[in-house]
């Protein structure tokens, strides 16, 4: 049964009560999260171990790959562990909260990946400990995609290797995952239109982020993926 169609189901119970039951799940969800989300490997590895913000050099953007570019070395794959187990978590925490509600609707652990997913984004995209100034989603949206369902993540994970190596542009793979990202919950988890407005905003939040690199591929001034230090844009 559809997200929609469910809750006007409960109208009997009274929206304001029905409003209410979800809020005492969702919001619980969005904040561990957020602040889950917030745990941004890059920064904090930079800043607080290397004693020297990732975000003041090369794009200044506190993602992967810029920390790769000007960092490099073993400490890289510390940064991909916080990333990838702080999406882990957000998802996982937001399942469990949404069980609450009972384990006969099929749709609601679906619903709970996507909502915890989307505010662990905004976690790491605009982390409020570190100034609002986040990496922008590539690592975290992945792993949130396999959370979600095993084709979404083929789909997207698939094309942004294959455009990265083909290409050697990190941001075109990325702006593939990010488009990609609702079609694929459509092709592969479903029509609900609740879902797919939060799919929407999932992969527009990582589009928006990338809005930079766009225009620099589109003029031919974006920079490639090197295994060497420079200066260059950042991706994720």
């Amino acid at each position: 049964m559809p997200i929609i169609s469910y809750l006007c189901s409960l109208t009997a119970l009274g929206l304001k009560s029905v409003l209410i039951v979800f809020a005492m799940v969702a919001v619980p969800t969005a904040l561990a999260a957020y602040f889950l989300g917030c745990s941004n490997g890059a920064v904090i590895i930079s800043k607080y171990i290397l004693r020297d913000d990732v975000r003041t050099h090369g794009s200044g953007n506190a993602g992967l790959t810029n920390f790769f570019r000007t960092f490099g070395g073993p400490l890289t794959l510390v940064v991909i562990l916080i990333d990838v187990l702080k999406a882990v978590l957000a998802v996982w925490i937001g399942v469990a909260i949404f069980g609450v509600l009972g384990s006969n609707l099929e749709w609601l652990p679906v619903l709970a990946k996507y909502w915890a997913g989307l505010f662990c984004l905004l976690g790491h995209m605009f982390p409020c400990m570190f100034g609002f100034k986040g990496g922008k989603g590539i690592l975290s949206g992945g792993t949130i995609a396999i959370m979600i369902d095993w084709r979404l993540a083929l789909l997207v994970w698939g094309g942004f290797l294959l455009l990265t190596v083909l290409t050697r542009y990190v941001s075109l793979g990325s702006v593939y995952a990010a488009a990609f990202f609702p079609v694929g919950t459509w092709l592969f988890v479903g029509h609900d239109p609740v879902i797919m407005v939060l799919s929407v905003l999932l992969g527009g939040l990582i589009l928006w982020k990338h809005r930079g690199n766009i225009q620099r591929l589109l003029k031919g001034e974006e920079s490639k993926l090197s295994f060497h230090k420079k200066k260059g844009d950042s991706s994720t």
